[in-house]
């Protein structure tokens, strides 16, 4: 075993110091060498990608040198993404230990994740994802027909292009499909601004979101509970480190978690929500042979939303899962003592897999 970690950073973007790393990088590096391995950072950019001598010669100084890589690149911060994913492939393909998988990332960060969960009791079984716009249109007005939903599209960030939708009238089941004139309110969860809409004007405007490269809209029930906040686990391979509850700002339509939007966010630790922790992790074998079977992610998040089962009591539903590139900047506090867990983590996976 070689004892040396490669970081992939992206250059440049809104998540990078003034060293030109993200926050979170250079910790997790110094926490290795303190335990007496190697680690280095290796920057891609789009030109270097784009450039076969350049792109090849970075996978085969990695292939030659590591005994895995950590990604750390924001997704957006590289357009040929594409052809970064083909590198980390033929570097797992080598032997090499992805953190994560490059098709785990795809698999855990999708919004159709929740679709191939909705057979668990993590997630509704009535969430669709729609790859084509026919089947959107053919099917979105009759979910809405039943009741609220929110509609998810697969790329974005910080909520833009996720939509709470309801009735005008909010009147519900009165018939199995919406006509294309029905007066709809939608609110995105970017800034919670609200707009009235006809249903078919609103199913064109969301078009947007199914063409394209990984083009997807995910369809779930709306989950009124929001409004008591969102709670996010922050995991660190198979361990909860903290949990984040979300809670979004006061009044109106407000529904959006996100800290753009006026959320307020608290940190606590795992045992103030042992009973949801200890549900989530017997729910990781399934988790792991729904989504592709790839190992757990290194750094990944699983967001959860409140709601009431059949008998009155809590249940939690899995709103959305993060991995490709999940930061631990915030609370600043916390950042030393998770990268020193990070490279404990990094260590054990890797000397488990080469053993």
């Amino acid at each position: 075993m070689k004892k040396n970690i490669v970081f992939f950073e992206a250059v440049g973007g809104s998540d990078k110091g003034a060293d030109g790393h993200r926050k979170d990088t250079m910790p997790m590096v110094n926490a290795l060498k303190a335990k007496g391995w190697n680690a280095e950072v290796v920057f891609f950019s789009d030109a270097i990608l784009r450039d076969e001598n350049e792109r090849n010669a970075i996978y085969k100084r990695v292939r030659n040198n590591a005994d895995g890589y950590v990604s750390r690149v924001n997704p957006g911060n590289l357009k040929e993404e594409k052809l970064y994913f083909d590198v980390l492939r033929k570097l797992c393909a080598d032997g090499l230990v992805g953190m994560p998988h490059p098709d785990a990332m795809v698999g855990y960060g999708a919004k159709d994740a929740l679709t191939k969960l909705a057979d668990t009791p993590l997630v509704p079984d009535d969430t669709y994802a729609y790859y084509d716009i026919a089947t959107f249109k053919n099917t979105f007005p009759k979910s809405l027909a039943k009741g609220e939903r929110v509609l998810k599209q697969n790329r974005g960030s910080t909520g833009e292009g996720i939509w709470r939708v309801r009735l005008a009238d909010g009147v519900y089941n009165t018939c199995e499909s919406l006509p294309l004139d029905t007066k709809i309110i939608c609110t995105e969860a970017k800034d919670n601004h609200s707009e009235e809409r006809k249903l078919g004007e609103f199913m064109d405007f969301c078009e947007q979101y199914i063409i394209g490269d990984n083009g997807m809209l995910v369809d779930m029930t709306f989950l009124p509970r929001i409004k008591e906040g969102e709670i996010r686990i922050l995991m660190l391979y198979k361990t909860p480190v903290y949990v984040v509850h979300k809670k979004p700002a006061e009044g109106g339509d407000a529904f959006s978690a996100t800290l753009f939007s006026g959320a307020k966010y608290r940190y606590d630790e795992p045992k103030d929500w042992q009973a949801l922790v200890d549900w989530f992790l017997g729910q990781l074998p399934s988790i792991k042979s729904k989504l592709g079977n790839y190992d757990l992610p290194l750094i990944w998040t699983a967001d959860f939303i409140l709601d009431t089962d059949e008998k009155g009591a809590d249940r939690y539903i899995l709103g959305e899962i993060n991995c490709s590139c999940v930061g631990f900047t915030s609370p600043e506090e916390y950042m030393a003592k998770i990268a020193i867990m990070v490279g404990d983590n990094i260590i054990d996976i890797v000397s488990e897999k080469k053993a």
